[in-house]
């Protein structure tokens, strides 16, 4: 198969076979199919703009189970799925019987009986692969506390519409290392070709599982993988510079904690000095001014945050077309 580096140069990429499958990690998709997604979502965004309606999941439904609040994800999955011509149905730990103790597997051949994709939003990555073992309908990963797939396709869209190109180029993530969008990030940017570094404080470095994974992945791709407890050596000459918040949902009661940890760690003007002059600026939000990120960073001319939360809506559309189209 081609890498992507040959991926980018073609100007029509053959549509691979993603009907009924699930997204649960990027690690399951090969470099092919990335940008087979990252194409499609630009077509849907122009066609978008240009005010071109479509209807290719009409009569589809997405089930959408949270156990985890989100502004973002919720609307982005209902408002595509609508664009799409289908229709979404959320459904909280509340609404379903999942919440009062029924087996993951018992709601999800239910739920398989009524829907035709589910995306579900939760804490342990193993219920969501437990889920997907027992759906007969493709299964979407909306977040969990080991990845967040659908945020880095997001991410990439956006990089590439800034860029022009995604494989050679450099991105740093800065901050908590053992997150999900850490481990999304190792795997969606060796996936493409892009060289990584993560620079996280001791004791906070990325799941060295998925670690080791990603750099087998780069050196196929002729990229590399830095994972470093130096924010100024993980930020050399950086095209892009990502971070997240210190505390994700459900670590609160560590934010003071972490937040005098993690305080070398912040990204601000000092330190982005040490990128490239024409740096972008990525957080998948909601952010936290003088923690993680600086004003000045986040509101300044390098941030691309809202294009980045915007993309949410059609690289998700692409996911959606691609699993549940026909």
């Amino acid at each position: 198969m081609l890498n992507p580096i040959e991926l980018q140069e073609q100007k029509d990429l053959v549509k691979p076979q993603l009907k009924g499958k699930d997204f649960l990690t990027l690690a399951d998709f090969h470099s092919t199919e990335i940008m087979y997604l990252l194409d499609h979502a630009l077509k849907l965004k122009k066609e978008h703009k240009q005010g071109h309606l479509h209807h290719h999941l009409s009569g589809k439904i997405l089930g959408m189970i949270f156990e985890k609040s989100s502004t973002r994800t919720r609307i982005s999955f209902e408002a595509g799925m609508l664009q799409l011509g289908g229709h979404a149905i959320f459904l909280s730990s509340k609404d379903i019987q999942l919440g009062r103790g029924e087996s993951v597997a018992d709601t999800a051949k239910v739920l398989s009986r009524y829907v035709d994709g589910i995306m579900v939003r939760t804490f342990e990555h193993q219920s969501i692969e437990e889920f997907a073992e027992n759906a007969d309908i493709p299964v979407i990963n909306g977040l969990t506390d080991l990845h967040h797939p659908a945020q880095v396709l997001a991410d990439l869209l956006t990089i590439l519409e800034h860029k022009g190109t995604l494989t050679g180029l450099k991105l740093c993530y800065i901050g908590d290392g053992n997150n999900n969008m850490t481990h999304s990030l190792l795997e969606g940017a060796t996936k493409v070709g892009m060289d990584i570094s993560v620079a996280s404080p001791s004791g906070y470095e990325p799941n060295q599982l998925i670690t080791d994974h990603a750099k087998f992945i780069a050196n196929q791709n002729r990229s590399s993988v830095l994972i470093t407890n130096s924010p100024e050596e993980a930020i050399k000459d950086a095209d892009v510079v990502v971070t997240d918040v210190w505390a994700s949902m459900g670590q609160e009661a560590e934010q003071d904690k972490r937040i005098e940890l993690f305080k070398p760690y912040q990204v601000n003007k000092e330190l982005c000095q040490k990128a490239k002059e024409d740096f972008i600026f990525l957080h998948c939000l909601p952010a936290h001014r003088g923690e993680e990120v600086t004003a000045e960073i986040i509101d300044g001319p390098h941030s691309v945050v809202f294009d980045e939360a915007e993309n949410r809506l059609h690289a998700q559309k692409a996911i959606m077309l691609a699993l549940m189209g026909k």
